[in-house]
């Protein structure tokens, strides 16, 4: 069976990141990310909503995202929805939709490079344990947004 499952998230850091690790020695660093939209009901009130959501980042992007992120940034998130279930200490089970994390593109102008040509990206993949045979992704910082840089191009 074959499917998709990607988000896409931009919005800003509610939390400052935190890191921490498995017990084999992976780095996982998650955030809370707000996103907002505005609309305007029947009646011509306006209105503003906020999502929350929990990111996850693994390896070598947890690493870099706790480095460089703090509460606050805007950031675009790509990644996949991912159910996490676990037993409370109540003994009920809980449930968490959770966005793992694939790419983290900063969007509010800090760290970039000369001539402001687009924000600081990393990129990583998940753990060498998930289910899909993955392992971390080898890219590590990398510019976005320029003229030429086709592979990284968003449809708005």
């Amino acid at each position: 069976m074959s499917g998709l499952n990607k988000m896409l998230a931009i919005g800003n850091l509610g939390t400052d990141p935190e890191m921490r690790y498995t017990p084999g020695g992976a780095p996982v660093t998650s955030f809370r990310l707000a996103t907002g939209r505005s609309y305007t009901t029947r009646d011509g009130e306006r209105r503003e909503e906020t999502e929350w959501f929990t990111v996850v980042a693994w390896n070598q992007l947890a690493e870099q995202v706790n480095q460089y992120l703090v509460k606050g940034r805007r950031v675009f998130v790509e990644g996949r929805i991912q159910l996490r279930t676990w037993q409370g200490q109540d003994g009920q089970d809980r449930y968490a939709n959770e966005i793992v994390a694939d790419r983290v593109l900063f969007l509010d102008g800090t760290g970039q490079q000369q001539g402001g040509q687009g924000g600081q990206s990393w990129q990583g993949g998940p753990p060498p344990s998930e289910p899909d045979g993955g392992g971390p992704s080898q890219g590590g910082p990398s510019q976005g947004g320029g003229p030429d840089d086709d592979e990284d191009d968003l449809p708005w």
